[in-house]
């Protein structure tokens, strides 16, 4: 079954070099983005070294920088991508809202209860569109429309607390190492998404994740549980 509605834009790509790096592609949407970056994958090309998605970008890494095969753009325009839901992993979160966050704040804002802000981002499903700015951090969108608009802090926090999920604009995320920050937080995940000294990283790009609302008790019961992919799916 495909995962690009009947109203998604047709699969189009166009490819520009990466200085000597590789090349960028630039496609008609994120959903052509992530099944493109599965498909080179997939083709396991020797030249290609990593290929690595934010939005509706693919960048293709090749093996040996300033070596640039001469077939090898060729062969990534006549690649055309075949999006399949059964590509992406799905992700349940464990979120407690914390009324001590800016979850007040965020609900002042949207002139919502903090129990309809709650609702509207634990009922809505995100795909992971990028990573970045520090290891791990997943960009998910996007928002439904009641809880788009809230802006960043006017002085980012020097340090948000490893696990806390935030939003702003569209886009909503998880802060998944102690770091400076200024989204506003509505609460915290018990769950590990990075163990650097493992090499854990527990979600990418084109990942699905739902947010579930958990208790104060059971946060503190299952922190430092990994997150990992729900089976079945």
């Amino acid at each position: 079954m495909s995962s690009v509605p009947a109203a998604a834009p047709a699969w189009h790509a166009t490819w520009e070099p990466l200085g000597d790096q590789g090349w960028l592609a630039t496609c008609s949407s994120e959903a052509w983005a992530s099944a493109l970056a599965a498909a080179i994958r997939a083709a396991d090309w020797g030249w290609v070294a990593d290929v690595v998605v934010a939005y509706d970008t693919v960048a293709v890494l090749v093996a040996e920088p300033g070596f640039l095969p001469t077939e090898a753009l060729s062969a990534l325009e006549r690649l055309i991508p075949e999006p399949r839901s059964a590509l992406s992993r799905f992700f349940e979160v464990p979120c407690w809202y914390d009324p001590a966050s800016d979850l007040p704040d965020v609900a002042r804002f949207l002139n919502l209860s903090m129990g309809d802000v709650v609702r509207h981002h634990s009922a809505h499903g995100y795909t992971v569109y990028a990573i970045g700015f520090v290891p791990g951090f997943p960009y998910l969108g996007y928002l439904p429309t009641e809880l788009s608009g809230v802006p960043r802090l006017a002085t980012p926090r020097q340090q948000v607390a490893a696990g806390s999920v935030g939003l702003t604009g569209r886009q909503t995320g998880i802060y998944p190492t102690p770091s400076p920050g200024g989204w506003r937080i509505l609460g915290r995940t018990p769950c590990t998404l990075v163990d650097l000294a493992a090499g854990f990283f527990a979600l990418q790009p084109g990942d699905q994740v739902r947010f579930i609302p958990i208790e104060q008790a059971e946060y503190e019961q299952r922190r430092g549980e990994r997150l990992l992919p729900r089976e079945g799916r």
